[in-house]
């Protein structure tokens, strides 16, 4: 476990590079994946998603050198895995993007680190500071006005996409507990386990509630989506991102979910039209400011500057 006293590692001109295009490729899955719900059943986006990600991370596996010869319990952990920071999520978002916009899911999806929090506090023994807790709370005030009138409107309208997504960012936050168990494993390993558990849950899911042969054909557009998602938004998404993770540290890592928002926003606009209320933008500032408040490296650099001057 990880002591919260110490500072994370110092990010590289080359980490924040990385983490911006990471941001950028997290963004874009909004964006793919709001156009391909356009022709398909979510479900039948998660499967092209992990599974052309699979095929790819398989390849570079075996170009690697490296194994999937893990063992029985690593392989049942990757299913796991697979579940809550897949299958699930994946499920829940593509879901929620049939009713609202791909920039509302992406700020809604940024409280992940929110629950991060909690589930550590509750279930990781990581006690969370007054400061965490802070935050947790500057972000439920965020999705509160994120999500309006229709948080007091009944279950009609946008509030149950809304809470798809709010979700499925809770099965991010125990997948970022769960996924402690893979520290010792390569990242690209780790990668390539979780997503090829994850095809093969989802393989029976779509043969039963959306059999491929009664599907319409896909547009070339829908086509040229579901590939970005898989192969851009997954496969070297994730190999960026574990790169990070080993490099800098989780805790900058985490930093991307304050960028993701804007990409998959500014695609969001310029691409697909979409327009977002002011009242998205003043929850989108809130969830920020209790992402500031956990992370807290402002507050650590403001006493290291009151002590030196």
């Amino acid at each position: 476990m990880s002591n919260p006293s110490v500072p994370p590692p110092a990010m590289t001109m080359s980490d924040w590079l990385l983490l911006i295009a990471l941001s950028v490729l997290w963004g874009g899955a909004f964006f793919f994946g709001k156009i391909a719900v356009a022709e398909l059943p979510p479900l039948a986006v998660v499967l092209a998603r992990v599974g052309l990600a699979a095929t790819a991370l398989y390849l570079a596996v075996r170009v690697s050198g490296l194994s999937m010869a893990v063992g029985g319990r690593m392989w049942l952990a990757f299913f796991g895995m697979g579940l809550i920071n897949n299958l699930i999520p994946f499920g829940l978002i593509f879901w929620g993007q049939t009713q609202i916009e791909s920039g509302l899911a992406s700020i809604l999806n940024a409280t992940t680190p929110l629950f991060g929090v909690v589930v550590a506090h509750l279930f990781g023994g990581e006690k969370a500071t007054g400061l965490k807790f802070a935050g947790v709370g500057a972000g439920i005030v965020g999705v509160a006005i994120l999500m309006g009138p229709d948080a007091v409107g009944g279950l009609g309208g946008a509030l149950l996409p809304q809470l798809a997504c709010l979700a499925a960012a809770l099965s991010y936050g125990f997948a970022g507990l769960f996924g402690r168990r893979f520290r010792e494993l390569p990242p690209l390993v780790t990668a390539t386990g979780q997503v090829s558990a994850t095809t093969m849950m989802t393989i029976p899911l779509v043969l039963i509630f959306h059999p491929p042969w009664l599907l319409p054909m896909p547009s070339m557009k829908t086509g040229l989506a579901l590939v970005g998602l898989a192969l851009l938004s997954t496969a070297l998404a994730y190999v960026i991102f574990f790169r990070i993770m080993r490099r800098a540290g989780g805790t900058n890592v985490m930093l991307v979910t304050f960028l993701i928002p804007i990409s998959a926003i500014l695609l969001g606009w310029g691409l697909l039209g979409e327009a977002l209320l002011p009242r998205h933008f003043i929850g989108m500032a809130a969830i920020f400011a209790g992402l500031a408040l956990i992370d807290g490296r402002m507050f650590r650099r403001k006493e290291t500057f009151m002590r030196t001057a």
